[in-house]
C-alpha cells in the first residue's frame, strides 16, 4: 500500500462529517417516524406496515449491502474507490427520500404497492451511498487516534441531524401543513432532500483516500467471503450492530406513541412551560404549539444534548482504555435508564426527562466507538490475511444497521397491532397502553443487554489495537 501522511485537517474532518449529517436526515426520519407515518399519516394498518418494513428491510440488509460492498471494493477511479459512490448517489437519494414520505391519493392496495416500491428504492440508494461513505473512514487514515477523532466529529454531526429530526420535526410538520401532517411532512422532506444533497457533494469534494491497496493485494469475491467467515470480530460486530439498531428503532419509533397516548398532557404542559418561556425569551420558538409536540421535542432535546456531551468524552476514554471496554461498560449503564421507563406513571414527567438525559449521556459515549471498531475490524482483516477489503467489512455495519432498523421498526408496528393499538384514536385500551410502555422500556433493553454479553467475546482490546496499528504501518511503509 502507498503510505502518505495520515494526519487529517479540521476541514477534512468536518467535510467528512457532513456526509453523515446528510445521511442521518434520512436515517433518523426513518427510525423516528416511519412507523408513525405508515400507520397514522398514510393510513396503512399496523400489520401491513410491519410486513413492509421487515421484508423490504431484510432484503436491503442481506442483498443490497453485500452487493454494494463487493462492487465498491472493486471500484477504481481517479477519485478512489468510495468517493465516486457518494457523488453519483447524492441526488437520487434526496429524490427518493422525498417520494418515500409522500402521500399520493391511491386506493389502499395502491398505497401498499407505493410504500413497497419507494421504501425498496430508498434503502437501495441509502446502501449505495452510506456503505461506501462508511468504508471511506477506513481508508482516509490508518492512524487510530485520527480515526477516533474523525469519528467524534462525525457523530457530533449525526447528533445535529438527530436533534433536528427528533426535537423540531414533529412540530414543524404540523405547522407546515396547517394541521395536515401529510402535507407538512412532504414540505419538510423537500427541504431536507435539498440540504442533504448539497452536504454529500461537499463530502465528496473535501475528502481524500490515503490507504490505497497495492495491485497484488486484489482478491476474489470467494476469498473476501472466506476471510469474513474466519473473522470472528467481524461476526461479533455484525450481531452487535443488528442488536443496537433493533433497540434504537424500537424505542425511537415508539416515543411518539408514548407521548401521544400515555404521558399526562396536563402535567407535561405544566412541566415544560417554564422551559418554553426561557427559550422564548432568547428567540427559540420552534417546538410546536401543543403540549405533545413541544414535550416530545424537549424530551428528545435533553437526550441528544447529553449524547453530544458523551460523544466529546468518547475519544479520550477509547484512547486510554480501549474501544471494547468503554463500549461494553457504557452500553450497559445506558440500558438501565431505558428499563426505568416501564415503571414511570403518566405523571412522572421529571423522571422521564431525567432518565432520557442520563441514557443519552452514557449511550453517547458509545456512538463513535461502534463505527471506529468496524474500521479496526477492517485493519484486523488486513493484518490477518495481508489483503484489504474495506467495503465488504463495512457491509457488516450496514447489514446490521438495515436489519436492526427493519426488525426494530417491524416489531414496533407488530406489537402495536398485537396489543390492539388503534391509530389516531384519542382513547386506547389498557392493553394497548401497556404495549406502548413495553415498547419504550423492556423490549428495547433486551437487545442492548445481549450486545453487552457479546462484547465479552470480542478480542480486539487496547493491546491488540496498538499491535495491529504498528504492524500495518510497517507493512505500508
Amino acid at each position: 500500500m502507498n503510505y502518505i501522511s495520515q494526519k487529517l485537517s479540521i476541514k477534512e474532518k468536518i467535510g467528512y462529517s457532513l456526509g453523515d449529517l446528510a445521511a442521518n436526515l434520512v436515517f433518523q426520519t426513518l427510525m423516528t417516524y416511519l412507523a408513525y407515518f405508515y400507520t397514522d399519516i398514510y393510513g396503512l394498518s399496523p400489520t401491513d406496515s410491519s410486513i413492509i418494513m421487515l421484508v423490504v428491510g431484510l432484503i436491503a440488509a442481506f442483498i443490497f449491502n453485500p452487493i454494494i460492498g463487493i462492487l465498491a471494493d472493486r471500484t477504481s477511479t481517479k477519485w478512489g474507490k468510495f468517493r465516486p459512490w457518494i457523488l453519483i448517489t447524492a441526488i437520487p437519494l434526496g429524490v427518493i427520500a422525498l417520494l418515500a414520505f409522500s402521500t399520493p391519493n391511491f386506493s389502499y392496495h395502491g398505497k401498499v404497492i407505493y410504500a413497497v416500491v419507494t421504501y425498496t428504492l430508498l434503502l437501495l440508494f441509502y446502501a449505495s451511498n452510506n456503505l461506501p461513505y462508511s468504508a471511506l473512514s477506513g481508508v482516509i487514515t490508518g492512524d487510530m487516534r485520527e480515526r477516533n477523532s474523525m469519528s467524534s466529529y462525525r457523530f457530533v454531526a449525526v447528533m445535529f441531524a438527530q436533534f433536528f429530526v427528533q426535537v423540531f420535526m414533529l412540530g414543524i410538520i404540523k405547522s407546515a401543513g396547517n394541521g395536515d401532517k401529510a402535507v407538512g411532512i412532504e414540505k419538510v422532506m423537500t427541504v431536507l432532500a435539498i440540504i442533504g444533497t448539497i452536504m454529500l457533494l461537499i463530502t465528496f469534494l473535501t475528502t481524500k483516500e490515503r490507504i490505497i491497496p497495492k495491485p497484488e493485494q486484489k482478491s476474489s469475491i470467494k476469498e473476501d467471503l472466506n476471510d469474513l467467515k474466519k473473522n470472528t470480530p467481524w461476526l461479533i460486530m455484525l450481531a452487535l450492530t443488528t442488536l443496537v439498531f433493533i433497540t434504537l428503532a424500537m424505542k425511537g419509533g415508539s416515543y411518539v406513541y408514548y407521548f401521544e397516548n400515555y404521558v399526562n398532557k396536563e402535567q407535561l404542559a405544566l412541566f415544560i412551560q417554564p422551559i418554553l418561556e426561557v427559550l422564548s425569551n432568547i428567540g427559540l420558538n420552534y417546538f410546536g404549539n401543543d403540549a405533545v409536540s413541544a414535550g416530545f421535542g424537549l424530551f428528545n432535546a435533553g437526550g441528544i444534548i447529553f449524547m453530544i456531551v458523551g460523544i466529546t468524552l468518547s475519544k479520550n476514554l477509547a484512547d486510554k482504555y480501549g474501544k471494547r471496554n468503554v463500549f461494553r461498560l457504557f452500553l450497559f449503564i445506558s440500558t438501565l435508564f431505558v428499563l426505568a421507563f416501564y415503571f414511570f406513571t403518566p405523571q412522572s414527567i421529571s423522571l422521564m426527562f431525567f432518565s432520557q438525559i442520563l441514557h443519552g449521556f452514557f449511550y453517547g459515549i458509545t456512538i463513535p466507538i461502534l463505527w471506529a471498531m468496524i474500521a479496526d475490524v477492517a485493519d484486523y482483516s488486513e493484518w490477518l490475511n495481508n489483503r484489504r477489503a474495506t467495503a465488504i467489512i463495512f457491509s457488516a455495519m450496514m447489514v446490521g444497521l438495515k436489519a436492526g432498523l427493519s426488525i426494530g421498526g417491524a416489531l414496533t408496528t407488530l406489537f402495536l397491532g398485537y396489543f390492539h393499538y388503534v391509530p389516531n384514536s384519542t382513547v386506547q385500551t389498557d392493553i394497548a397502553i401497556n404495549g406502548i410502555k413495553l415498547l419504550v422500556s423492556i423490549f428495547p433493553a433486551i437487545p442492548f443487554l445481549v450486545g453487552v454479553a457479546l462484547l465479552f467475546c470480542y478480542k480486539i482490546n487496547k493491546k491488540m489495537e496498538v499491535q495491529i496499528e504498528t504492524d500495518l504501518k510497517e507493512r505500508r511503509n
